[in-house]
């Protein structure tokens, strides 16, 4: 049912921009404090200018406790006249002229289940899912790399079944976490709108950092990181230029810190953005502290640094027990490092970067060739080739983080554990 139903989506949009729903994109971001609030958005027609969204416990049935809450749409422009394709391969601009809803629902129960549906124009959106925090316990999902691309359904489905496949493995996890490039081009609204029609954005709350390509056109002409801004309502708590793309945000005893690496590329851009990060980290207390970007630390084949070498001392300084990344599309763990060494459990950040996940976009490299660089550093490898599908669990208690990394049949390849760092 879920592949017929993504179908349907597929037809009707390969004649139009949109899908029929009057109420649509919906997606549940993190807001600062999980325990207690989230960040809730979706679009309208521009001539509908309000909607409502209503809210309830799921063990309320039939609605009756449910709150209701208007929200004033924004007219946005951002994604207009981009050049895109049809799921039939037909080229054409995208006609977006929308309201844009970025609502934060507060007075949220704590590690409580929610259901929500958005009423607008006489229309109400399927139902959708998140979960608050505040279990001490608690597990996710982490995915990247799928680059939704509407004539290639199948990157898509791959991705989709991989997160079915995690949610397999163990208990349920709570909310899915994306390390970037989840679309082909950012540009491309139409590509975000079928995105959002898969079950695990109706079901989870997605937090993600923006690759590059999230924030690219199809003519990579006209980059911005406005495209990962406006398809989603995250947090309001970066910098300058950044704000609603890098943020922050706890989920339970974990303060989870993303950065924009398309921002970054310049010496000035790094110190902006690690002057920040100190802030974030100084006024935000907490047991385990996690980077996430989009770029990875290691080039996967010869295990030579990337952005290990720009931030490594950085987060020597502030403690930081764990560093994620996507981009090269081949799995890199390490061990525990400080001051460029292995060190124990405890004193120093792992970091792991993960593969792509739709199938097809996959990365050569010959796993049995010993690494020509950080042999020492690096704990394991792996990749499929250009056809590789992969994803993370997470489990989180107050000893200790376990990422395990699953292939597409749920084969356990590597376990990491990451213990909290503390610096005076």
């Amino acid at each position: 049912m879920k592949r017929i139903f993504s179908i349907c989506i597929m037809v009707a949009l390969a004649g139009a921009t949109f899908a029929q729903d009057k109420v649509f994109s919906v997606t549940t971001s993190p807001a600062e404090n999980t325990k207690r609030g989230m960040n809730i958005s979706w679009a309208t027609d521009k001539a509908i200018t309000t909607a409502t969204l209503e809210i309830a416990r799921t063990n309320d049935s039939n609605w009756e406790n449910s709150r209701k809450e208007v929200f004033h749409g924004e007219y946005c422009t951002t994604f207009d006249n981009q050049y895109s394709k049809h799921p039939n391969g037909k080229n054409f601009y995208e006609d977006v002229k929308i309201n844009k809803y970025n609502a934060f629902v507060g007075k949220l129960r704590k590690n409580t289940v929610y259901k929500y549906r958005i009423i607008a124009g006489g229309d109400t959106s399927d139902v959708h899912y998140f979960k608050s925090s505040g279990r001490k316990n608690w597990e996710a999902c982490i995915i990247s790399d799928f680059h939704a691309y509407a004539p290639l359904y199948g990157r898509t489905e791959s991705a989709m079944k991989m997160i079915s496949t995690v949610e397999q493995y163990g208990k349920p996890f709570d909310w899915v976490l994306h390390l970037g490039d989840i679309t082909a081009w950012g540009g491309c609204y139409s590509f975000w709108q079928q995105l959002y029609e898969e079950e695990p954005f109706k079901n989870y709350m997605w937090a993600g950092v923006n690759g590059n390509h999230d924030n690219m056109t199809r003519t990579n002409k006209g980059n911005t990181n406005k495209f990962f801004r406006d398809a989603a309502a995250y947090p309001l708590n970066g910098y300058e230029g950044e704000l609603g793309v890098c943020y922050f945000f706890k989920y339970g005893d974990v303060l989870f810190i993303m950065l924009n690496n398309e921002n970054m590329r310049t010496e000035e851009g790094l110190q902006a953005a690690q002057k920040w990060v100190r802030e974030v980290v100084k006024n935000n207390p907490a047991r385990y502290k996690v980077v996430c970007e989009h770029y990875q630390w290691f080039f996967g084949a010869s295990g030579k640094d990337s952005q290990y070498s720009r931030w490594s001392d950085f987060f020597d300084e502030l403690g930081i027990s764990l560093a994620l990344a996507g981009n090269n599309h081949i799995y890199v763990s390490t061990h525990p490092l400080y001051n460029g060494q292995v060190v124990d459990p405890g004193k120093g950040t792992v970091y792991i970067q993960t593969t792509s996940s739709d199938n097809e976009r996959g990365s050569e490299c010959d796993l049995e060739k010993p690494l020509e660089y950080n042999p020492r550093k690096i704990k394991f490898r792996w990749t499929e080739g250009g056809r590789t599908v992969s994803a993370m669990h997470m489990k989180v208690t107050r000893k200790k983080m376990t990422l395990t990394l699953l292939d597409r049949n749920g084969k356990v390849l590597d376990v990491t554990e990451v213990y909290p760092v503390k610096r005076k």
